[in-house]
């Protein structure tokens, strides 16, 4: 089936039922459905076709949420953008995909039509909120889902077509798209769905970004089942936050190593906030064993999942959670439905406790790259069986006796921080945009927290004069926040090759080395 279906067989079934609560607003399934329904209408009435692409460059809110489905609707393929990228990234985004439509906000709208400016198929801009000097081509939200719904019952469409694309920064330095069909969705929400034991009484709290595939799926999930999401913009302010566990009867809660930082640090974290959460998860980096102890205190009616996943297969690995206590730092088995194993060059197993790639097989692996075959070749290859191709994800794991993963490293130039995938070169080649930077380099320090801290190594000509606030301030300005540097290094030289390369390696190595 196609996953737009999950929407209106809730609202069939369930019509009042809460499908999301956000910034003040408590939407049903029926108006959330009645919401994308409008919208698709809209879409095709413009001459979108089936396979078009549209992008939500939005924060969380209902609208981000009624343009996923209502793109599905429509028989299109929806790529959610995080709201603090830059005109150029947008634009080649927009450019890449070849987007005919753009749905934004009025605070983005500087950033939006810098964008635009360079990406000439987008033809028609929706704007959310008041836009109070519309440009050509600007449509206001509300004037765009005015009309009622005209589309015949029949999806415009099959399960195999592409629903997604899911843009990861690539080691070239530009994002690559990540291709998912709705067969991929379905099989990764059942699966995920099915080991978080999910109902459709359950009450989700995210404060992850949409743009994010760990907060996108959220969404996806909730409206699989029935569920209720209570969508927030951010966890920049813990104490707004989690009061709504309570007040919302919040039960399952979705974090990353950052925000469960944060929890365990609190002073006067209350009980009752916790009552209600039967499951918590985690992913992006292992949560330090410290952590886990302490967030069991404070939820002790909470099943904690650690988990492992990349966006080219959304989830890889979780760990029973009646596991935690035998290895809190393994990343666990595959996730139901699927296979894993860790392979050597070959992409044959290897033995039990060997360090070799993780490889990935099932209906959940993505598709590959929009419109980059070399990419999509290095990911995907020829499996056990004629018919199927299964990822290489590029990481290394070693695998205990009993079948439990253990993540080692990546093999590739591209740094974990926050969850998110950063590619050196993009940061790198921010840094040198700085005038006076001679010669930069990106590299992960080892972080609890984070998982990988991002520290610029930079050499800076003679008589120049820079800070780390500089710096910083800089990238900030160019760059999403997960990108930006937290750490700056001067030097006076970096290593370098026969040919004058910078050795990535050497230094990635010493800031392993350091941290051990």
């Amino acid at each position: 089936m196609r996953y737009e279906a999950h929407l209106r067989a809730r609202a069939g079934e369930r019509p009042d039922h809460t499908a999301i609560v956000c910034a003040g607003r408590r939407v049903s399934y029926a108006t959330l459905a009645d919401t994308a329904e409008r919208f698709a209408t809209a879409l095709v009435a413009g001459g979108f076709g089936n396979g078009d692409r549209c992008v939500l460059f939005l924060e969380n809110r209902v609208e981000t949420a009624a343009g996923v489905f209502g793109t599905l609707r429509a028989g299109g393929v929806f790529s959610v953008i995080n709201p603090t990228t830059k005109a150029d990234k947008l634009a080649y985004v927009l450019n890449n995909c070849e987007a005919s439509v753009l749905v934004t906000q009025a605070s983005l709208l500087p950033v939006a039509r810098a964008a635009l400016a360079q990406s000439p198929s987008v033809t028609r801009v929706v704007v959310v909120d008041d836009n109070p000097a519309p440009t050509a081509g600007e449509i206001d939200w509300e004037a765009f889902v005015a009309a009622p719904s005209t589309l015949p019952d029949a999806p415009r469409g099959i399960d195999i077509d592409l629903a997604m694309l899911v843009y990861t920064s690539g080691s070239t330095g530009e994002p690559k798209g990540v291709m998912m069909t709705h067969r991929n969705i379905e099989h990764a929400a059942t699966s995920i769905t099915t080991y978080l034991r999910m109902a459709p009484e359950d009450v989700v709290l995210s404060v992850l970004p949409l743009a994010f595939d760990y907060g996108l799926y959220q969404l996806l999930m909730c409206v699989k089942l029935g569920a209720t999401l209570v969508l927030e913009k951010s966890f920049a302010f813990p104490q707004k936050i989690l009061p709504l566990l309570e007040s919302e009867r919040v039960t399952g809660f979705p974090l990353v190593p950052t925000m469960a930082a944060l929890i365990v640090q609190l002073r006067n974290f209350r009980p009752e906030w916790a009552a209600s959460v039967k499951f918590l998860t985690n992913t992006a980096a292992a949560l330090p064993p410290a952590h886990i102890a302490r967030l069991r205190e404070l939820f002790p009616q909470a099943r904690v999942y650690s988990m492992y996943g990349m966006t080219e297969s959304k989830r890889c690995t979780w760990l029973p959670p009646e596991q935690l206590d035998r290895r809190p730092d393994s990343v666990g088995i595959a996730i139901p439905f699927t296979e894993v194993w860790v392979a050597g060059d070959d992409g044959q197993p290897l033995p039990a406790n060997t360090v070799g790639e993780l490889v990935v097989r099932g209906g959940h692996v993505m598709q590959g790259y929009w419109r980059n075959p070399e990419a999509t070749g290095k990911a995907l290859r020829p499996g056990r069986y004629p018919w199927e191709k299964v990822l290489h994800t590029g990481d290394l794991f070693r695998m205990d006796d009993e079948g439990f993963l253990y993540f080692v490293g990546r093999k590739d130039d591209i740094i974990k921080s926050r969850g998110e995938k950063v590619s050196p070169k993009e940061v790198e080649n921010v840094l040198y945009a700085l005038p006076g930077v001679r010669e930069a380099a990106l590299v992960g320090v080892p972080d609890e927290v984070l998982g990988r801290a991002l520290k610029a190594l930079l050499v800076v000509e003679d008589g120049v004069q820079l800070t780390p606030r500089d710096v910083i301030a800089h990238c900030a300005a160019r760059l999403e926040d997960f990108m930006v540097p937290r750490l700056i290094e001067f030097r006076d030289s970096l290593p370098k090759t026969d040919t004058g390369k910078i050795r990535r390696a050497t230094l990635q190595a010493e800031a392993d080395a350091s941290a051990g």
